[in-house]
């Protein structure tokens, strides 16, 4: 039987998954063996994370409840790593924001 996991997080980033973001999304899901998959409602549809267009095209802004799934070798580690790098804004800091 193989391993499967799922989460859901809240982006907080003030870009959401845009362009920096998603790169980032998309880099880390490509380390695991998992099948990864986000969607932006819990009944889909899903999206193949480790795709950057796929991931880019779903424009999910700040304030989006983001739904991780994974399934396959290292699933559990997948989901927990991606959540944990949207909990910390994707590594960026207030000072990658751009002000107008």
């Amino acid at each position: 039987m193989s391993a499967s996991a799922e989460a859901t997080v809240l982006i907080t980033h003030e870009v959401g998954l845009h362009a920096r973001p998603s790169v980032k999304f998309t880099k880390l899901a490509k380390t695991f063996a998992a099948e990864v998959e986000i969607a932006l409602a819990a009944n889909g549809p899903w999206f193949d994370a480790k795709s950057i267009v796929k991931v880019m095209a779903t424009k999910a802004p700040k304030g989006t409840v983001l739904h991780i799934r994974a399934s396959g070798d290292g699933a559990n580690d997948a989901v927990d790593a991606l959540v944990e790098l949207v909990r910390r804004d994707f590594d960026e800091g207030a000072d990658h924001v751009r002000t107008a």
